[in-house]
């Protein structure tokens, strides 16, 4: 397919219509959206919104689960010129508080709540509108009651009926291909997250890319869980679709057994997901009488293990992908149509005009193919710097200008990479590097065992040793001493876990889009560790 020749958001939104102006682009529940429509009605709120003060360069703060009216939002402050800061769900009143400071974010749209939390409470507490964040002049609230202070999102489809076509025409025009269309903070594990400005060129030719590389056409339709706030939601899964006039079926909050039911009923063909869906769907007791077919490609994270799962829902040429929101989503993917072990167990390829090279993480030098180093990125699709933060931003770049991923990988004599693991991760015991994906791996292979993770904790002889946490799969009993055993018999003795403690995935500690924080995970595991010795060895008791 020919990559599409607009090089802005709303150009592109006008390029699709124009192309397939009838064909559904976004389905959630009963509600289905046409290109033509959805570009007709985000002309109309951004007339709203224009009537608001939206102006180009404003930040509109977007706080929501997966609904049409995300996307209509995002498109819309797009089609002003403006900038959206996509909020995290999960965020609680510091972290928000941080971000929407940070963000220089003056007009905030949310909705009243999702899931647990409440966002309209949350704001109060953080004296939102008022004087707790000044830049702060409107807050739209999406939901059934009207709350002091906020404007109903259902009047700002009114509210610019006097604004007139020419207004938002100028204001497309106004919008440049380099031009800052969205603000997406990454995960911070021990300090604040860092915001990445993604340019509007970026956003339709590396989607465009990644699409190309799963072979995507108008005729696929995305079974979208994965939150839309996410750079794998808002930028890689979006723009995929969109730049091949596929279609969007959003799932608001992912839970598996409807994810099963969407997939069945919508009869998608690409499948976005990550580990923890994967492995939660195939255990769901409806999979077996789900009739999941239609599925064909996607997008996969995880280690092969994880990888093999996600082929099992029946997305049998899904693409294994590597990136960073500071990529704009991904940096490397596999080709769908590439033999299953490579899709499995590699990263694929570079995407077209970006570099990649494994270079020692010391002195930033490339390092020969089969090597281990780190992983560092250069190209038109690379953040050219943090959003107000200089400092951060020198420390992620070397002298070349490759942005320096912190990730341990190497490449193979076919020209595809391998993930090992983040370089704060890597484990050295007695001197000796070990990845913890290749013991997470092989734990994963065990009967019973859902999930693994491994870290190092400190140990007075060998500075640190093995330590796994377990999560076993439902209903499942698991003995630590048997999980060692067969440790013992496949890999080295140095990377055997001297400690196992079994935890369900509820009570391990998580990034803001859901990851084990390794992080945290260490700590409370040297800890768990000091207890076990105390109480007279490592093995987990139930």
């Amino acid at each position: 397919m020919q990559m599409p020749q607009a090089r802005t958001t709303p150009d592109l939104l006008d390029e699709m219509a124009r192309r397939y102006p009838a064909r559904e682009f976004v389905v959630h529940g009963d509600e289905r959206v046409t290109y033509a429509r959805f570009r007709e009605r985000t002309r109309q709120l951004a007339k709203g919104l224009h009537k608001l003060g939206v102006r180009k360069g404003d930040h509109v703060g977007l706080l929501m689960g997966n609904q049409v009216e995300f996307l209509l939002v995002d498109f819309a402050v797009n089609l002003l010129g403006g900038v959206l800061v996509a909020l995290n769900t999960w965020y609680k009143s510091h972290e928000l508080r941080y971000v929407l400071t940070h963000s220089d974010v003056s007009v905030l749209v949310l909705a009243e709540r999702f899931l647990n939390q409440d966002y309209v409470a949350m704001l109060r507490e953080l004296d939102v509108p008022g004087a707790g964040i000044p830049a702060i002049r409107s807050v739209v609230c999406l939901g059934a009651q009207r709350h002091a202070g906020m404007l109903p999102f259902a009047e700002l489809w009114a509210m610019g009926a006097d604004v007139p076509d020419a207004a938002i025409d100028a204001a497309q025009r106004a919008v440049g291909p380099q031009d800052m269309a969205a603000l997406l903070y990454t995960s911070g594990t021990t300090s604040f997250p860092k915001g990445v400005p993604l340019l509007h060129f970026g956003l339709i030719e590396n989607m465009f890319n990644i699409g190309e590389r799963q072979h995507l056409s108008e005729q696929d339709r995305m079974w979208h869980g994965v939150t839309l706030f996410w750079a794998l939601g808002c930028v890689n899964a979006l723009f995929a679709v969109m730049t091949h006039g596929g279609c969007l079926v959003l799932q608001h909050a992912f839970e598996p057994g409807e994810a099963l039911e969407i997939i069945e009923r919508e009869r998608c063909t690409v499948y976005y997901g990550t580990p923890n869906m994967h492995i939660a769907m195939v255990n769901h007791p409806d999979f077996p009488r789900r009739d999941l077919s239609s599925l064909r490609t996607g997008v996969a994270i995880g280690n092969a293990q994880a990888m093999r799962t996600a082929m099992r829902l029946g997305a049998t040429h899904i693409c294994q992908c590597y990136g960073l929101t500071e990529s704009y989503g991904n940096c490397c993917i596999t080709d769908a149509e590439a033999p299953e072990h490579i899709r499995a167990e590699t990263i694929g390829r570079a995407l077209p005009d970006t570099e990649v090279l494994v270079s020692d993480p010391v002195t930033h030098r490339p390092l020969p193919q089969g090597e281990l180093g780190e992983i560092k990125i250069r190209g038109p699709y690379v953040l050219k710097g943090y959003y107000k933060q200089p400092e951060k931003t020198a420390e992620a770049f070397d002298a070349e200008g490759f942005f320096l991923t912190g990730d341990l990988g190497w490449q193979d004599a076919e020209g595809y990479f391998h993930f090992q693991t983040r370089i704060k991760e890597m484990v050295k015991s007695g001197g000796i590097n070990v990845a913890p994906m290749e013991v997470e791996e092989f734990l994963e292979r065990q009967p019973g065992v859902k999930e693994a993770f491994i870290v190092g904790v400190p140990d007075p002889v060998k500075d640190e040793v093995i330590a796994a946490v377990i999560v076993p799969q439902a209903g499942v009993t698991l003995d630590a001493a048997t999980l060692q055993a067969a440790c013992k018999a496949q890999l080295a003795s140095y990377k055997v876990p001297r400690y196992i403690r079994f935890a369900s995935r509820e009570a391990l500690p998580v990034t803001a889009t859901g990851k084990v924080q390794k992080v945290k995970l260490k700590d409370e595991m040297a800890a768990w560790a000091a207890q076990a010795e105390a109480a007279g060895g490592g093995h987990a008791r139930p």
